[in-house]
């Protein structure tokens, strides 16, 4: 350890969290002045509600799509996105192995069965896992674009296409992220965002759903409000569906008061993380059983997780435990880990025996959710060390962390 470790403070994490100031704070104090915290109507007929609405048009216009529909948070956009495109019991979506609790859990709720995939070193879903998995029961591709990186959009998009398969995007970890000059969630055919405490921007909690086509728009909105469909929707486009029993996943005005302020955010605090992570890759260049990760558009990536991988799975910990003594932070900043080693995938449960769709596949686990069903998964997400960049981050940060690795990788690699 150096003289420099001993003095040196890691600077705090967070990326929208961290750049909550005074516009929220006035943003929520005017929002509760209105009295008016629920989007379609309060008790302040001079200032009716329009926070949620404005989040949505404003967010349209950013991402550049035809429809945004504001939720209470990612997971419920998720929900609502599978419900809109019709998936059910007996039907099959594709899932990258590697991905957050709630993109499994979501598609179980739905009573339809999770099909987990493997990823290749963008951390990404493979796309030739499509091919592989497909069945007459699958009906979508739920892609993830992981910590920033977009996922490798064209031949999934082709893939699932060619085969009549809906393609959801999970944005939650990736707004502002941009795959070969378009931003991601204009890809697909429904995506996802998140507001919550850990995401590049956040209200704490809250999520928006985004489409260019009609009828899974209106799809949504009755899943994310009890079937219904108001004035305010039928306005933007008339109703054409039969109403169904859905959820309540309706978006406050307090949420999107934030959402909206941390919406305006995100560009700078992107900007931010690829200038201190360029810094990073500057500094260190190419070292000999260090690998980079992936990014199939180096020029849209969001730039808050720097992953490299070792040859040598065996001297992960010690690397990563010799980088936390030189105060860098390296561990990934969500709790993401394979889902076939999840308790609610190793239990075969839903929230009734009958609704599981894993119920008949006997013994459990069945082929396809061991460890042993993904060399690739398991080799990656046991080869990877992972340095989060916040807003926080200075230049003087990057510099510490490159040389850092540096020192580190010269004691113990070469």
């Amino acid at each position: 350890m150096t003289t420099e470790s001993l003095t040196y403070v890691r600077p705090k994490l967070g990326l929208g969290s961290a750049a909550i100031d005074e516009q929220e704070e006035q943003a929520a104090v005017a929002t509760l002045r209105s009295r008016n915290l629920f989007r379609y109507y309060g008790d302040n007929p001079d200032q009716p509600p329009h926070r949620v609405s404005e989040l949505e048009k404003t967010a349209a216009a950013w991402i550049g799509t035809d429809y945004v529909l504001a939720v209470s948070s990612g997971t419920a956009a998720l929900e609502t996105a599978l419900a809109a495109i019709s998936v059910g019991p007996g039907d099959e979506v594709i899932v990258p192995a590697w991905s957050w609790l709630s993109c499994v859990t979501t598609i179980v709720r739905m009573g339809a069965r999770p099909v987990l995939a493997e990823i290749n070193d963008s951390l990404n879903l493979d796309p030739n896992e499509i091919e592989r998995l497909t069945t007459p029961r699958t009906r979508a591709v739920l892609v993830v674009h992981y910590q920033g990186v977009a996922a490798d959009m064209a031949p999934i998009i082709k893939s699932a296409h060619r085969r009549g398969l809906f393609v959801i995007e999970d944005c939650a970890e990736s707004p502002a992220t941009h795959y070969h000059g378009r931003p991601v969630g204009t890809w697909g055919d429904v995506a996802i965002y998140s507001f919550q405490h850990n995401k590049p921007m956040s209200a704490g909690e809250g999520g928006m759903l985004v489409t260019r086509d009609i009828r899974t728009y209106e799809r949504a909105v009755r899943m994310h409000d009890l079937g219904q469909y108001r004035p305010y929707h039928a306005a933007i486009t008339p109703g054409q569906e039969p109403a169904f029993s859905g959820a309540n996943y309706r978006m406050s005005e307090l949420t999107a008061a934030i959402a909206l302020v941390q919406l305006g955010k995100v560009e700078g605090i992107k900007a931010h993380c690829r200038k201190i992570q360029q810094q990073v890759f500057d500094l260190i260049g190419e070292l000999p059983g260090l690998t980079w990760r992936t990014i199939a558009d180096p020029e849209g990536d969001f730039g808050f997780e720097i992953y490299f991988y070792l040859d040598d799975a065996e001297l992960v910990e010690p690397f990563r435990a010799a980088l936390d003594a030189r105060e860098v932070n390296c561990l990934p900043r969500t709790g993401t880990y394979p889902q076939y080693h999840r308790e609610n995938i190793l239990t075969a449960r839903a929230h009734h025996p009958a609704a599981s769709p894993f119920r008949d596949m006997k013994p459990w686990p069945a082929p396809g959710y061991r460890a042993e069903d993904f060399p690739v998964t398991e080799d990656l997400t046991r080869r990877f060390i992972a340095l989060p960049i916040g807003w926080k981050y200075t230049l003087d940060d990057a510099t510490h962390i490159a040389e850092s690795l540096i020192a580190v990788h010269a004691e113990l690699i070469c």
